[in-house]
């Protein structure tokens, strides 16, 4: 129970007659709820505002440059991306050269190293026969 209420008066929600709010009896503080009963509960929390050495524009973490902004701003590495037709084969239509162009225009042409065509082949899992596939391997710097 909360001693704060203790000797006010208030309107009883079933029949409308004032009452007068008891004070808690000390003998049975917090029966029935240990967390109340704990000394954390108990204990008088005192909360101040940090002090620092430096302005507060300082202690502002600025956001993180994006993947693209960093790509092009910083020392790059050589990088591989492999793109294969059978990949970009979306309910029989193939978006071969929609996939390639997009991720082309992403690394931009600068980055671009080189294209080199790529052949492949793989076994089907239900037809058990071998599929021949071709893509291409691309080497940029990002």
């Amino acid at each position: 129970m909360d001693a704060a209420g203790a000797g006010s008066q208030i309107e009883c929600p079933t029949c409308g007659s004032r009452i007068q709010i008891p004070a808690p009896d000390p003998t049975n503080l917090h029966v029935g709820n240990p967390i109340l009963a704990s000394a954390a509960a108990k204990e008088d929390r005192h909360f101040s505002v940090p002090q620092h050495a430096l302005p507060a524009d300082a202690l502002i973490a600025k956001p993180l440059a994006s993947l693209d902004v960093t790509a092009k701003t910083t020392d790059k590495q050589l990088r591989v991306k492999t793109i294969k037709r059978s990949d970009c084969v979306e309910v029989g239509k193939d978006h071969f050269d929609e996939v390639v162009t997009k991720f082309l225009t992403k690394v931009g042409e600068e980055n671009i190293i080189g294209i080199h065509p790529v052949s492949c082949a793989h076994q089907d899992l239900n037809s058990r026969e071998w599929v021949n596939d071709f893509g291409v391997l691309i080497v940029y710097r990002g």
